[in-house]
């Protein structure tokens, strides 16, 4: 490229010394003499400044140090198609190490692949260069449902102005692009049902605002953007918000979540089923993993998946009764009281345990005796006095046992059929509470524990074969 360059580079891609970058700027740039190109690189790292010399700016960039002035002989504007198809895929021999076979699968056949490794190294993201005109584009792809613009460079602005084009889009993907949500889709983007803002670190709570209308909006994934609060100012403690009406699925992996306010929150979302939160300091802390589980679904009533894993009724039940039972004392000393007329804990317990009334309604007030015995979370070695029956066989007395409520029921059936003389792979087994009378609870999975399933001093084991 000569010296003697002077439009239509604009928006140009170019490659320099194997490094990436977008043409911003051609002209001249005082006190140098000469033509040189502004660009903007790929890799932020690999320039500069943000395109301003001396106090004069000529060209934006959206990181600080991603731009730099190149002359235009050292910029290569391409290459013809046979060897870009050459360059991308390494069509050429390459040195031994780059031939490293690697075996995939594919169906059910195992496919050799070789030179995998360098393919990806060599491999980046288009940058593309979106209409700025104002020619409508309504319609433009009027049957397209699936839009992937990950790590392309578009902005908030650019979304909206192209959205009339996809009038029936339902996934949209828009990971690392540096968005910026600007505005409040206007007339657009009201079929999408599943939106990816994953890896957009200047995305806060106040800008997902914007979009908290989309009628249709089923699944949200905000892995990666930072966030560590959020909010719904139109809902008050135990009422459900009017923002994200149709959210099923909401994903928030490796953010800076820290506090239960965030997953209390989650709660009001009307039709929120499923939840990922994985990689948070809220869930990677001291706590083991199955309790921070059992806290966040005591805490969000409405949830059936947490962490793409089933909440079967039984362990939402065991859920609640823990947390019903360890926030027991601070409820107390808050102000609640068995006595319904006399139950009133300060509003500074209900905003941080806002569900907790009504597991009270759900399961009744921890009474005084179960409060004094528990430790939360804790009771690993506990024993539990049960009673045994055997509703099919009216010949067996009924017996009294104390078993350590870690005991799994796979233990438990193993110490029946020994005192039974039965084979365990016969016995079923489940229990019932004076607590809620007339329902009988099945213990199925033999490797959970008797804590697990919420069995307490005073239940009844039913033993059938």
């Amino acid at each position: 490229m000569n010296d003697t360059l002077t439009s239509d580079v604009i928006g140009r891609r170019v490659e320099v010394n194997g490094e990436h970058a977008t043409v911003r700027f051609s002209g001249i740039v005082p006190p140098v003499a000469g033509l040189w190109l502004g660009v903007e690189w790929d890799n932020p790292e690999r320039g500069k400044h943000d395109g301003s010399h001396e106090g004069t700016v000529y060209f934006k960039c959206r990181h600080p140090t991603g731009g730099s002035f190149i002359r235009p002989n050292k910029v290569n504007f391409g290459v013809d198609f046979l060897t870009a198809v050459k360059n991308r895929y390494v069509l050429e021999d390459g040195p031994e190490e780059d031939g490293k076979e690697q075996i995939v699968i594919i169906g059910n056949k195992p496919v050799e692949t070789i030179g995998f490794d360098s393919i990806i190294k060599q491999q980046s993201e288009n940058k593309l260069r979106f209409p700025s005109g104002s020619p409508s584009r309504t319609g433009t792809f009027p049957a397209l449902k699936v839009l992937v613009l990950n790590r392309t460079g578009i902005t908030w602005a650019e979304v909206l102005r192209c959205a009339s084009g996809w009038p029936v889009l339902e996934e949209l993907y828009l990971e690392s692009n540096d968005l910026f949500i600007s505005e409040r889709p206007a007339d657009v983007l009201q079929t999408v049902k599943l939106l990816d803002l994953s890896s957009n670190q200047l995305i806060d709570e106040n800008q997902l605002f914007l979009i908290a209308y989309l009628p249709r909006l089923e699944q949200l994934i905000l892995s990666d953007i930072g966030i560590s609060t959020i909010h719904f100012p139109d809902a008050g403690t135990g009422h459900k918000t009017a923002m994200f009406p149709s959210l099923q699925y909401l994903v928030v992996n490796d953010n800076q979540i820290s506090q239960w306010s965030f997953i209390n929150e989650l709660d009001k979302l009307p039709s929120l089923q499923a939840l990922s939160c994985i990689r948070n300091p809220l869930t990677e802390g001291s706590k083991e993993a199955q309790t921070t589980r059992q806290l966040i679904i005591a805490r969000i009533g409405q949830l059936k998946t947490l962490n793409k894993c089933e909440i079967l009724p039984e362990e939402r039940r065991g859920a609640e009764l823990d947390y019903r039972k360890a926030f027991g004392n601070e409820w107390k000393k808050a102000g609640g009281h068995q006595d319904p007329d006399k139950n009133r804990p300060h509003e500074q317990f209900l905003e941080a345990h806002p569900r907790y009334q009504l597991l009270c309604l759900k399961y009744g007030a921890p009474e005084d005796g179960e409060l004094k015995l528990h430790q939360p979370f804790l009771l690993k070695n506990q024993l539990l006095t049960l009673k045994i029956k055997y509703p099919n066989q009216v010949d067996q007395k009924v017996l009294e046992k104390q078993l350590p409520d870690s005991m799994t029921i796979q233990k438990v059936k193993g110490l029946l059929a020994r005192l039974l003389k039965v084979p365990v792979s016969e016995l079923l087994l489940s229990y019932e509470s004076p607590k809620m009378p007339g329902r009988e609870i099945e213990l199925e999975n033999d490797q959970q524990s008797l804590q697990f399933y919420s069995v307490e001093s005073g239940d009844c084991l039913l033993v059938r074969w």
